[in-house]
């Protein structure tokens, strides 16, 4: 159950930022929980109900599904100003308390407004701190401020101080819009933003374009050629270009022809157009960038231009494509560029759409060359490299292939395969192939051990299989099939055993305490044998005991008779056990192979309502405790039964249903009921089953067939009463169940009490199912259950349910005797 959240809104616009008279006011309680949360309201110690007050109305949006409740007032009046508490409650479920939030409403509430004291945007050099500060103008109660970062969190050096945000040695990676944002549960949040912009200059580039006019890529001498200058600036608009000549200015001329790209084509770029070439031109020309404010190092770019300036080609070193290599190496693919000056190349992948090893479509290389850490199999592909235009010729680019060729070895299944047989019985291993490369010469070779048990070369196969016809001891063990190509090998592993499988334990005794004596007791274990034909028989257990948290185990062996089908329920009775110690059991099962697998088990004492029952005969229970008598809720119905006393039931109670008080009159006993209130349907079915009761026989060979009287008291009052019915559930191969007693329709404002005989000839359990009738007034309360030895007297019998019109009641249950044989200190199966 998280904390519950108040908030607040108004039904005619909140621009007025006042809760004015004649003005509909929502206060809605939201809390996230499991199970779902039940809200209940307060105005100072007044419990608010949906009726209570004409003024006020309750209710859960359909929307939520029960999530939200929301508190109406309906045009304010003055005693609508108050405190008001939203309680939330899961009903004690897991002992979780309950929580409570509160809010006052006044006169002076209001929303949240704010006031940024800062400009918008804000552009700042790096290095420098930035404070941003935020302050409420409005708002009662008074506004909780926070600051958000639009693009991620705030940055981990930033210092908040209330509405205060501080920034020490900003960098480009703190930059973008942060906001202030004020909330106190009243209306909307308010919010104010800022931009912060901080001022850089990066990725200085160039390029040089031949005179467009001809087709010519080369720089001739009375022809037009074209330098461009790119940098990457923030604020744009303050980026400022100049233009050197072998370290002298130059202005735009006639000739030097210097122009600014539009910055929606081509942003940061600058031209030095130099018309008709002469040699006197030649030089070295650069481009500078800055930004008009300063505080940012310049940029300064150096083009050469001369008679050895030329455009670029590419080539591929003979012995550099096709190019092998294998998997998890580091490789180095290599494009030759020469030219003056050297552009960028750029990698990408030839032969399909792909990224490349670092995850862009393309990779930047300053030398032609593209290194690759850890090479995959994936990575087996064509690679194509070409020039760029940054920091070289604008001219069409010039491109070469690389061929990638990445051997691995065999990919084999199954990698390990546990392979359990008896002796004398043959079995078959089979080692297939997925995929490898080179695939054109494979080997392989079967071992068991360091023993070399056959080799051969696959044709077209994929696969081979190796078998042995006669499993004897010497053939037991790890075979291993290596698959052999250029790259390396793969394996197949079969681990060859006759272990047995491990036994597992069979926790659903009825009577595991099957003799209690005042310093000792015994304990009925049971088991099955998990696949007892996949191996040899099995001969015997060997039985390890020690008590909880001691070192040494206490062991011996239990003889097997025969084969052990599949299923079959094994018991072994464990005597002189020392109260109230609890015991590790370690159970083996053994071959003529040897030992197999091992399970381990720990038991304890306890003596439960069931073995307490059949000790002494009687079973009473009131629902007092905190686990309502080791009764529990039945998981095939449709809702549960409720524990509940009048003094702690939720106050939004429906009236005229239901108890108002235990059976035996306290406001403060508890009892178990049915609440029939939304969403619950007609029909619909909650089942509370008790403990397993365990029978225990007179004598150790008499049969168990003893009378017991059933009774408990019940509470039908209501106008939609549906139906009580009770089953016994007797315990067996299958659960049996068989009506006992049954119930339907109002009863009147009184506990009613109801009395059964039994005979049951095994364990059994007693199942009250409660079944909602057509409307919410059908609560159904049961109370003071109890079992005793021996038949009900003549007195007691069902006249009660006769009055209270009982239907289809079974006075007596008879059922066949069961005769039960119990070996002692020996086992059975």
């Amino acid at each position: 159950l998280d904390d519950p959240i108040v908030t607040v809104h108004q039904s005619i616009g909140e621009a007025k930022e006042q809760f004015y008279y004649e003005r509909t006011v929502f206060l809605r309680c939201v809390a996230n929980s499991n199970p779902p949360v039940r809200y209940s309201w307060r105005r100072g110690q007044e419990v608010l109900l949906q009726g209570s007050d004409k003024g006020v109305e309750i209710y859960e949006p359909f929307f939520t599904q029960g999530e939200t409740k929301i508190l109406k007032l309906k045009n304010l009046r003055p005693q609508d100003y108050a405190n008001y508490s939203c309680i939330a409650s899961v009903r004690n479920v897991c002992s979780i308390p309950d929580k409570m939030v509160s809010f006052r409403l006044s006169n002076k509430t209001a929303s949240p407004s704010i006031k940024l004291l800062v400009d918008d945007p804000i552009v700042v050099n790096p290095g420098e701190a930035i404070t941003l500060v935020c302050v409420t103008t409005g708002g009662e109660p008074a506004p909780s401020l926070t600051w958000v970062r639009s693009a991620g969190v705030l940055p981990e050096k930033t210092v908040l101080n209330g509405g205060t945000l501080t920034i020490p040695a900003i960098t480009s990676e703190d930059a973008g819009t942060y906001s202030c944002i004020a909330n106190n549960n009243v209306g909307n949040p308010a919010k104010k933003s800022t931009n912060i912009i901080v001022r850089a200059l990066k990725k200085g580039r160039f390029w040089i374009t031949p005179d467009p006019y001809h087709k010519d890529d080369n720089i001739q001498i009375g022809r037009e050629v074209k330098i461009s200058c790119q940098v990457e600036a923030i604020p744009s608009e303050e980026l400022m270009f100049s233009w050197f000549k072998n370290g002298r200015p130059l202005r735009s001329s006639e000739r030097m022809v210097i122009t600014q790209t539009d910055p929606d084509v081509s942003p940061g770029t600058t031209n030095l157009d130099i018309i008709d070439l002469k040699f006197t031109d030649f030089g070295t020309y650069t481009c500078v960038a800055s930004l008009k404010g300063g505080g940012i190092s310049d940029i300064s770019i150096d083009v050469n231009i001369s008679s050895s300036t030329v455009p670029p080609n590419l080539t591929v070193p003979q012995e550099k494509s096709p190019l092998v290599t294998r998997e998890g190496d580091t490789i180095e693919l290599q494009c030759q560029v020469t030219g003056k000056p050297k552009p960028i190349i750029l990698w990408s992948r030839a032969d399909k759409e792909v990224a490349m090893p670092d995850g862009a479509m393309q990779t930047e290389s300053y030398d032609g060359i593209l290194r690759i850490v850890n090479v995959s199999r994936e990575m087996t592909g064509t690679y194509r490299c070409q020039t760029s235009q940054y920091n070289g010729f604008n001219v069409k680019p010039r491109e070469a292939l690389v061929q990638l060729i990445v051997q691995y070895p065999p990919a084999v299944e199954p990698t390990f395969l546990e392979i359990r047989q008896g002796q004398g019985r043959s079995i078959t291993m089979s080692c297939r192939v997925l995929r490898a490369y080179p695939t054109r010469v494979l080997t392989y070779e079967w071992r068991l051990g360091s023993k070399l048990l056959r080799t051969g070369q696959f044709d077209v196969q994929d696969s081979t299989e190796y078998t042995v016809s006669s499993l004897s001891r010497d053939s037991y063990g790890i075979y291993n099939c290596n698959i052999i190509n250029e790259a390396g090998a793969g394996r197949c592993s079969f681990l060859v055993t006759g272990k047995a499988y491990a036994p597992e334990f069979y926790y659903d005794t009825y009577n595991p305490l099957w003799q209690n004596r005042p310093r000792v007791y015994s304990y009925s274990l049971q088991w099955t044998q998990m696949n007892p034909d996949a191996v040899d028989r099995i001969l015997a257990y060997r039985l390890g005991i020690r008590q909880a948290g001691q070192q040494r185990w206490w062991e011996q062996e239990i003889t097997v008779n025969g084969n052990i089908q599949k299923g079959e329920l094994i018991t072994y009775n464990l005597t002189e056990l020392i109260k109230p110690e609890a015991y590790e059991v370690r159970l083996t099962p053994i071959t003529r192979f040897g030992e197999g697998d091992s399970t381990i088990r720990v038991i304890k004492y306890s003596v439960t309502f069931c073995s307490f029952f059949a000790l002494a005969g009687e079973f009473h229970c009131g629902f007092e405790d905190g686990n309502i008598c080791l009764f529990t809720q039945d998981d095939t119905d449709n809702f549960d039964w409720t524990k509940q006393s009048t003094a702690t039931r939720d106050t939004k109670y429906t009236p005229n249903t239901g108890p108002n008080a235990d059976r035996t009159g306290s406001k403060e006993g508890f009892y178990m009921y049915i609440e029939t209130s939304r969403p619950r349907l007609e029909g619909e079915k909650a089942r509370l089953v008790s403990p397993v009761f365990s029978v225990a026989p007179k004598n150790p060979y008499g049969a168990t067939n003893t009378a017991y009287c059933f009774s408990f008291y019940y509470h039908m009052y209501g106008q939609h009463i549906g139906s009580l019915n009770v089953y016994l559930r007797l315990k067996g191969q299958t659960a049996i169940e068989n009506p006992l007693w049954s119930s339907s329709g109002n009863k009147g404002q009184h506990w009613n009490q109801a009395r059964v005989n039994i005979n049951p000839p095994t364990s059994f359990q007693l199942i009250f199912e409660g079944i909602r009738g057509p409307g919410i007034e059908g609560d159904i309360a049961i109370d003071d259950v109890s079992i005793v030895e021996g038949e009900c007297m003549k007195s007691d019998q069902p006249a009660n349910n006769l009055r209270s019109g009982a239907v289809g009641t079974l006075a007596h249950i008879r059922l066949i005797p069961v005769i039960i044989l119990m070996s002692v200190l020996s086992h059975q199966r």
